[in-house]
C-alpha cells in the first residue's frame, strides 16, 4: 500500500485552472462557431430578388414578359378579403380569383412566367383593402381562403405582408397564425412575413406581429423589412443608409426573437431568415427618395450580409415618368419619380447589371406542351381549344384570341396570314398570352341580357361603333354596314364589319346592367 504524502488540495488554485479551463473552452467554441459561419458565409447564396407586381393596377404590369432577366421572379399583390364576402378571397377587392382569370388572363399569365423558368409567388395583405385575417373571422375558413388560393396557382412560397389597422389587430393575429400554421401542414408552403420597419429596427407592433406569428406555430422562411416611408429621416441620410440603420437594429431583435429554447442563430442564420424591400423613386413621405444609388448601396449589404430574400415596390413603378406627368413629388403606381433607365431599379437590387430586350426575357424555355418528337409542332383540338384555332385565311382584329401550338394569343391589330408564333417575324401582330391551360375547354361566346343593345336588323344600316345583339351574343360595328350577319368568319378578301366583344369588356358591361351599358354607349 503507498503511503498517503499529506499535501492538501489548494482550493485558490483549483478555481483559477476551473477559470482557465472555462475561458479556453468558450474560446475554442467561438473559434468554432466563426469557422462554422464562415464556412456557411462562402456557401451561402447571393439573396434572391422578387419585385412585387401590382396585379390590379392600370396599365397592365407584362410581368409574365419581363424587360429584366433579373424579374422573372415576381410577388403577386395583394389578395385580399372580399367587400361582399370577408371569407372569400379577392385581387385587390375588385376581382375574384375566377374574374381576374377572365378580365386580366392572370392564370395563364403565370403559367406562362412559369414556362419561361420564372417563379411566382403571392402576397396577401397590403396597405389598402382589409387583409383576409382581419375579415375573416371563423379560423376554419380562413384557412379555407389560403388554401384555395395556394391550390389553384400552385405557389410554393407565399407573402404576408401586414400593415395598416392589421398590425395592431391582435385577434386577426391569432386567426393567421392559427391558419397558416394549418396550411403548413398541409401543404408545406414558405412563408415571407413582411412588416414595417424604423430606423430603428422593428416597432412594438411589429415586433409583436412576428412573436405572435411564430408563437402561433408558424415556421417563417423569414421576416421582410419594408424600409421605406420613415417620416424621420435625419438631414443628410441617405434612403439607403436609413435602411442599412434599419436592417442592422432588426437583426438584433430578431436574433432574441428566433432563440428557441435558451439557444441563439448564429448572426449569420438571422441575416438568411431577413428580407428588405425598398419603395423606388419616389417614397409616400415628401422628401424621402430611393434613389439608384440607395438602391446599389441596399443590394451591397444585402449581399454581404446574405440576407434571404431583396425585394422592391414594385416593378409597375420600374421606369421613368412621362413628360405629361408634371409633378413628380407625387407619387404615382406607374412610374417611379426620378430619371432612370427602364429597369434600372431591378438591374441595381437584383445584382444583374444588364438588362434583356423584352424578346430575349420572353423566349420559352421548355415548349408548353412537350411532344415525343421535339422536331414536329404540337396540333391543336378545336374540340378543347378556349379559343378558335388559328387559320391563315381568316381576318383577326385587335382583340381577338386564338389558339395555336398549344398557346393562346392575342392580336395587336388587324391581320390575316400572319402565323403566330412565326420566329422570324421581328414585329408581331400577335401577343403571347400563355400556355392552353389544363382541362380548358372552348369558351362559349360572350352573352348578354336581352335589352343591352338592339337585337341586329338585316336591313338596317349601321355605322362604326355601333353595338348589337345576335344569337345573344354582343357585337360592335367596326365600319358602315347592311345585311351582313354577325358572327360569320372574315377573310382577307371579304373581312366581316363586325368583331364579337371579348370576354372582359362583356364582364364589364354586367357589371353595370343593362340600362347603364345601354347609356354609357348612347344608345
Amino acid at each position: 500500500m503507498g503511503q498517503f504524502d499529506g499535501r492538501r488540495l489548494s482550493w485558490p488554485r483549483l478555481a483559477l485552472l476551473v477559470v482557465v479551463i472555462a475561458a479556453l473552452v468558450l474560446a475554442s467554441l467561438r473559434s468554432w462557431t466563426w469557422f462554422q459561419e464562415s464556412r456557411a458565409l462562402d456557401d451561402a447564396s447571393a439573396p434572391g430578388f422578387s419585385g412585387y407586381v401590382d396585379v390590379t393596377a392600370t396599365p397592365r404590369e407584362p410581368f409574365e414578359s419581363p424587360e429584366s432577366a433579373a424579374a422573372l421572379d415576381a410577388t403577386l399583390s395583394f389578395v385580399v378579403s372580399d367587400p361582399g364576402a370577408p371569407c372569400t378571397p379577392s385581387w385587390g377587392g375588385a376581382y375574384s380569383m375566377d374574374e381576374a382569370g377572365d378580365a386580366l388572363d392572370l392564370d395563364r399569365r403565370i403559367a406562362l412566367l412559369r414556362q419561361r423558368g420564372g417563379n411566382p409567388l403571392v402576397s396577401f395583405g397590403g396597405q389598402a383593402n382589409t387583409d383576409l385575417a382581419v375579415g375573416c373571422t371563423s379560423p376554419d375558413e380562413l384557412l379555407s381562403a389560403y388554401k384555395g388560393v395556394v391550390s389553384r396557382y400552385k405557389v410554393r412560397t407565399i407573402d404576408l405582408d401586414v400593415e395598416g389597422k392589421a398590425l395592431s389587430d391582435t385577434s386577426a393575429t391569432a386567426r393567421r397564425g392559427e391558419a397558416i400554421a394549418r396550411l403548413q401542414e398541409d401543404t408545406h408552403v414558405k412563408v415571407w412575413l413582411t412588416v414595417p420597419v424604423a430606423r430603428s429596427g422593428l416597432t412594438a407592433e411589429g415586433l409583436a406581429l412576428v412573436t405572435g406569428t411564430i408563437a402561433a406555430g408558424v415556421d417563417l422562411a423569414g421576416v421582410n423589412l419594408m424600409t421605406m416611408d420613415y417620416g424621420d429621416l435625419p438631414s443628410g441620410q441617405t434612403m439607403g443608409e436609413a435602411a442599412v440603420s434599419a436592417l442592422n437594429a432588426a437583426h438584433t431583435q430578431l436574433g432574441r426573437v428566433y432563440a428557441h429554447g435558451g439557444k441563439r442563430p448564429t448572426g449569420l442564420a438571422v441575416w438568411q431568415r431577413m428580407g428588405a424591400t425598398a419603395m423606388i423613386g419616389q417614397n409616400d413621405i415628401a422628401g424621402e427618395v430611393f434613389t439608384l444609388a440607395d438602391a446599389a448601396r441596399l443590394r451591397s449589404f444585402a449581399t454581404a450580409h446574405k440576407l434571404g430574400r431583396v425585394a422592391m415596390w414594385s416593378l409597375n413603378r420600374d421606369r421613368a415618368c412621362g413628360a405629361n406627368y408634371p409633378d413628380v413629388t407625387i407619387v404615382s403606381d406607374a412610374c417611379s419619380g426620378v430619371t432612370q433607365a427602364p429597369s434600372a431599379f431591378t438591374a441595381a437590387l437584383s445584382g444583374v447589371d444588364h438588362t434583356t430586350t423584352s424578346a430575349d426575357a420572353s423566349t420559352p424555355r421548355a415548349a408548353a406542351t412537350p411532344t415525343a418528337d421535339p422536331t414536329v409542332m404540337p396540333s391543336d383540338d378545336p374540340s378543347t381549344a378556349p379559343y378558335p384555332v388559328w387559320a391563315p385565311s381568316h381576318v383577326y382584329v385587335q382583340a381577338e384570341r386564338v389558339v395555336w401550338h398549344h398557346n393562346v394569343y392575342e392580336a395587336k391589330w388587324w391581320t390575316s396570314g400572319d402565323m403566330p408564333d412565326d420566329p422570324l417575324q421581328t414585329e408581331s401582330p400577335w401577343t403571347l398570352l400563355g400556355p392552353v391551360l389544363p382541362g380548358e375547354r372552348p369558351e362559349p361566346s360572350p352573352t348578354l341580357a336581352a335589352g343591352t343593345y338592339p337585337e341586329w336588323r338585316i336591313g338596317r344600316v349601321y355605322h362604326e361603333g355601333d353595338r348589337v345583339l345576335f344569337e345573344n351574343t354582343a357585337y360592335e360595328a367596326q365600319w358602315w354596314t347592311q345585311g351582313d350577319r354577325p358572327g360569320v368568319p372574315g377573310t382577307a378578301a371579304v373581312p366581316s364589319p363586325w368583331r364579337a366583344l371579348t370576354p372582359t369588356e362583356v364582364l364589364q358591361i354586367q357589371k353595370l346592367g343593362p340600362s347603364a351599358a345601354a347609356a354609357a354607349h348612347g344608345r
